[in-house]
């Protein structure tokens, strides 16, 4: 062993392999998500207000999902569709499901309301999100109609007062 080899020797032991980055969750991961979330609320214990709020929310995402490339794949909104999906909806069900239904329908628990008004509050906030997302994403497809009637309109417009029907004089 040399010089150099000596001086770039440590006792340190050599790095370890990379924790592997998990890759985002697939559009059928999405969807499964999103199945076992309806599955978890379909049950009879569930108060209708609670099932109601989470299909509806189910539905948007499913809506939005075609279109997320619309929102730019590494854009906020893209994550926060995806995160809905597969962490913060099913998270809120099955933390509020864990709990004894009496108790969670009627015991006061964050500033005089029970745990199902603050699954309900939830339900509402990513209800709302994932509306407003909906549209951002509709939008940019609409815009895409709008700037192409546009473009169609400068090349192929007629001007104003010309008959262009066949056999016109």
């Amino acid at each position: 062993m040399g010089l150099f080899d000596r001086l770039r020797k440590t006792d340190e032991p050599p790095p370890a392999d990379p924790v592997p980055i998990p890759s985002a969750p697939s559009l059928a991961d999405i969807g499964t998500a999103l199945s076992r979330v309806e599955q978890m609320v379909s049950g009879p214990d569930v108060p209708t207000v609670v099932r109601s709020r989470t299909l509806a929310v189910t539905k948007t995402v499913r809506e939005v999902l075609p279109r997320l490339a619309n929102l730019g794949l590494g854009s906020y909104d893209a994550y926060s569709v995806v995160a809905t999906a597969t962490d913060y909806l099913p998270e809120a069900i099955g933390a509020y499901l864990r709990l004894p239904r009496d108790w969670a329908d009627t015991r006061p628990v964050d500033g005089g309301k029970t745990s199902l008004m603050v699954l309900v509050d939830q339900l509402d906030l990513l209800a709302s999100t994932m509306g407003k997302i909906a549209d951002a994403a509709n939008r940019t497809d609409a815009s895409a109609l709008i700037a192409h009637g546009r473009f169609l309109q400068e090349k192929f417009g007629r001007p104003q007062g010309v008959d262009m029907t066949v056999g016109a004089p």
